[in-house]
């Protein structure tokens, strides 16, 4: 974080949510969803971000933000590292665009019915695996 303050000082929520590009509430929540993250807090209820604070809410970000995790997912990512993740939070394979999908408009109904086929094959087997 490039404030001008010196790297190991303490830094505000305001100060962090603007860096970061989140709201201060954001921030707040994720201090309920994410036990190890553990601002200091003075008289009057305010918090006061560490480095290593500002670091972990900035993985937490891009986590959320940028890479598509759920909180949990997230969560679990921190703790235990990537490959702990569950398999329901990232997809298993990308899904097809409209150039995967529908290669050659020439191709018509036929490749638009077993592209459906092929989709609802891929649902069932996720309904079938979700708990």
């Amino acid at each position: 974080m490039d404030d001008g303050k010196d790297p190991g000082a303490l830094r505000t929520i305001g100060e962090v949510a603007t860096a970061l590009g989140v709201r201060q509430h954001v921030l707040r929540y994720w201090e309920q969803q994410f036990p190890m993250l553990r601002p200091l807090k003075r008289s009057g209820g305010r918090r006061y971000y560490r480095r290593e604070d500002v670091e972990l809410l900035s993985r937490i970000n891009t986590l959320i933000n940028h890479e598509g995790y759920t909180l949990k997912g997230a969560r679990q990512a921190i703790e235990k590292g990537p490959a702990a993740v569950a398999a329901s939070d990232q997809p298993a394979t990308e899904p097809p665009t409209a150039e995967t999908a529908f290669d050659d408009e020439a191709n018509g109904s036929d490749a638009l019915l077993a592209s459906l086929k092929r989709i609802r094959a891929r649902l069932a087997q996720a309904l079938e695996a979700a708990p």
